[in-house]
């Protein structure tokens, strides 16, 4: 063998691979010697958190995983589930983060590109994509740079591989400063008779490298995505691919035209350390092992190692594994798409990953040793709270001034409710995203029905292909959430909400939640703290995940997002579980958006009415103050109010539907104004011992505003009556255009009134006003 060293690694050069001390001997006792550079390199990428999950693994086994739409979970490329009538859905969410950093542009493309394949390695037709993102601070110009980039990023690859960018979700905070979150979901619509799996099989069967070349970009990406950022961190801009969106829509119908001939026994997309994963994982999951020749893997350089050619995150690239005697049939495919097809190795008896280089060994590893008999670390945890989440759940509103029906000082300024509503619509988690979104090109292959921005989560037609538009009533919605304050706050009542609200959003538009990929976005977990967040917000997910039924399919961990701060101290974001979330539409002539649709409709608040103004936007922006517990969800009442409010579209009683969110009740009431410039009058319950603020800009779960035709009112409130015991009340009604949103107390004294134009311009224009600095 090639490169053997006898003596072993200095420490400088296991830590460049991200290996510790520990790990390197527990390798060198696994192979009873000393590694030589190409498979320390191996060990690198596959023992790193990105690709092994050596510090979550233990936390994710809790997660539901089956349900009876559930047809792959995890552990392959994406999870699949079933819609009925034939049909079958993939959809899986990932992260792109620590490449965003420090290449905004191409990492949040790769990112998407990454997404598209782990859809179409199963035999799926990317038909949607999503994003969840998170920014510091808009007032400094790194992060204008940094949003500006991985939005231009994200809407060149979907753009030109012509997948539409139906939904998502955007939050700036200052705790996401240089270490942006970029998570990418993508859906896709199964094509393929048989799922494509990735378990190699059939000893002596071919093993072919399909797509683009591989060059030096990328070299490392997964443990680079596996550490922390620092002052360095640009340095690793070798470690971001760079993306190819017209060669990857080649690969696409390549990879499906060559599924459908029933050739290909498995496949795997080269993502995170490429070769050296898909080699492995393949070997892994099907019990035998393959051999490679780097020889004979295009290249787009001269003179690549071993080491280069292994950990080459190079974009658009497969490896199959096809049957013997047919993978001519296969090659033929390709170069007619006129993309790269080689045989470069085979399936083997002997469970390792041997790697051939000019005529000899260059690396041998048993499969399992990369794949899944890695690093676990079962971390202690923390037995109570960290001081600071015990000391935020001490504050109370009894803190903040008193407020009276006009408003409320702020730091020494008498503010009414009216400036504070159009404050909270000018913070950008709040305001539009227009800015982002009309980049995008959200409506090509003609099957999105609701628009980005129009309503609390995107509804795609189900079309499958040459099936004309109008015979096609089944459709899927989708979208990503997650409030980071709440989970900082309280990681296990933040991370239930976030599913909670995912769920809700589903049922604002009329579709029933059926399953969930997750993207856990958290610090250090070697670090108390980190670890504490990280383990309360993977007990959330699954306790939230049963009271839903809807099950975990797959997701994506990505750890030590954390930046130095001026004195050199490592600073984690928040932490960031965001929840992907799809769910099925019977008829999508039957669905609704955010905005009110007819003057005189009739509006009720569904759910719980006692919101709090602890981990509110309100208590953030307006009062510079993060503290307080956030919602905790009552899940008997949550189903009933996302059932109602399911039934009522379905029944065409409810016209439009709007979860309560960020800014309480004022802003769901402003935002459902402006869509289609209609205002509203509406009285609002207060009690002796509630805050006017509490009532206006409180948070909650489990809360739904609603609007409906006054012709079918009855119907309706007899249907609340009958199924919803007390837990709603009629709050007014919808205005003619271009009035005021007019927002009453009980006793009839004003609380908000504001013209509709105010408000959508304030709204619209905050974005856009920071990105003019």
């Amino acid at each position: 063998m090639s490169e053997m060293r006898s003596t072993p690694f200095s420490l400088g050069e296991i830590a460049a691979e991200g290996i510790k001390p520990e790990e390197y001997q527990e390798i060198v006792n696994r192979l009873a010697r000393h590694p030589n550079k190409a498979e320390l390199g191996m060990f690198g990428v596959m023992w790193s958190e990105h690709c092994c999950y050596k510090n979550s693994r233990p936390l994710l086994s809790q997660f539901p995983t089956t349900g009876k739409r559930v047809l792959v979970g995890p552990g392959e490329n994406a999870g699949v589930v079933d819609l009925g009538n034939g049909l079958q859905l993939a959809f899986k969410i990932e992260s792109h983060n620590h490449p965003s950093a420090v290449e905004p542009f191409q990492g949040a493309a790769t990112g998407v590109g990454g997404i598209l394949r782990d859809i179409f390695t199963m035999g799926a037709r990317p038909i949607a994509i999503l994003n969840s993102l998170r920014f510091g601070n808009l007032e400094d110009a790194r992060t204008r740079r940094i949003f500006q980039g991985v939005v231009e990023g994200i809407s060149h690859y979907g753009n030109c591989i012509g997948v539409p960018t139906v939904g998502g979700e955007i939050y700036f905070d200052r705790a996401y400063t240089g270490n942006p979150l970029v998570n990418a979901m993508a859906l896709g619509l199964m094509e393929t008779d048989e799922i494509v799996k990735s378990g190699a099989s059939g000893i002596g069967n071919p093993v072919l490298y399909v797509g683009s070349t591989t060059g030096r970009d990328g070299m490392g990406g997964a443990s680079f995505a596996s550490s922390e950022l620092t002052d360095n961190s640009l340095d690793n801009r070798p470690a971001v691919q760079v993306g190819d969106p017209f060669l990857e829509k080649s690969l696409v119908e390549a990879c499906l035209e060559a599924f459908k001939t029933g050739a290909v026994v498995a496949a795997q997309d080269m993502g995170a350390a490429g070769l050296t994963c898909s080699t492995s994982e393949m070997a892994d999951k099907g019990g035998v092992g393959i051999e490679l020749d780097l020889d004979k893997i295009p290249a787009r350089e001269t003179g690549m190692t071993p080491y280069e050619y292994l950990l080459s995150e190079s974009q658009e690239r497969m490896l199959f594994v096809a049957e013997k005697g047919r993978e001519q049939e296969l090659i033929d495919i390709f170069h007619r798409w006129e993309l790269q097809a080689v045989v470069a190795g085979s399936v083997i008896e002997e469970p390792v990953v041997r790697i051939l280089y000019q005529g000899d060994i260059a690396a041998e590893v048993t499969a399992t040793a990369l794949a899944d008999d890695t690093p676990i670390y079962k971390r202690e945890l923390l037995t109570e709270p960290p001081a600071y989440a015990k000391e935020a759940a001490k504050w109370t509103a009894d803190s903040l001034p008193g407020c009276d029906y006009q408003g409320i000082d702020v730091q020494g300024t008498y503010k009414t409710w009216n400036e504070i509503l159009l404050q909270l619509l000018d913070t950008p988690t709040i305001a539009s995203k227009q800015w982002v979104y009309r980049q995008y090109d959200h409506q090509v292959q003609n099957n999105t029905i609701l628009l980005p921005g129009g309503a609390d989560a995107a509804v795609i037609r189900i079309r499958p292909l040459d099936a004309k538009p109008e015979d096609c009533t089944i459709g899927v919605a989708a979208t990503t959430d997650c409030n980071p304050r709440y989970v900082y706050l309280d990681p296990y009542e933040g991370t239930k909400a976030a599913v909670a609200e995912a769920a809700r959003n589903l049922s604002c538009v009329g579709a029933e939640p059926i399953a969930v990929t997750d993207n856990l976005n958290f610090g250090s977990p070697e670090k108390p703290v980190g670890y504490w967040q990280l383990a309360n917000a993977c007990h959330g997910v699954a306790d939230a995940c049963r009271e839903m039924s809807t099950p975990v399919t797959g997701g994506n961990v990505s750890l030590y997002n954390e930046t130095l701060d001026s004195q050199g101290n490592p600073q984690p974001i928040y932490p960031t579980p965001v929840i992907g979330m799809v769910g099925l539409i019977p008829d999508i002539t039957k669905i609704c958006g955010q905005a009110w649709q007819h003057e005189g409709d009739i509006i009720y608040l569904l759910g719980n009415l006692e919101p709090t103004l602890g981990a509110s936007e309100y208590l953030a922006a307006i009062h510079q103050t993060v503290a307080g517990k956030p919602p905790v969800v009552d899940f008997e009442l949550e189903r009933k109010v996302q059932a109602a409010c399911r039934h009522g579209i379905r029944q065409k009683w409810i016209r439009s539907a709007h979860d309560l969110a960020e800014g309480g009740l004022a802003v769901a009431l402003a935002e459902a104004c402006i869509g289609k410039n209609l205002g509203a009058t509406v009285t609002v319950p207060v009690s002796n011992s509630q805050r006017l603020d509490e009532v206006l800009f409180g948070e909650v779960a489990s809360q739904i505003v609603v609007s409906v035709n006054p012709e079918m009112v009855k119907a309706w409130e007899a249907h609340l009556t009958d199924n919803f015991s007390d837990r709603w009340t009629k709050i007014g009604m919808v205005n003619q255009s271009n009035s005021d949103l007019n927002i009453l107390t009980d006793d009839n004294l004003t609380l908000i009134n504001v013209r509709i134009n105010i408000l959508s311009t304030t709204w619209k224009q905050a974005i856009e006003t920071r990105l003019a600095f």
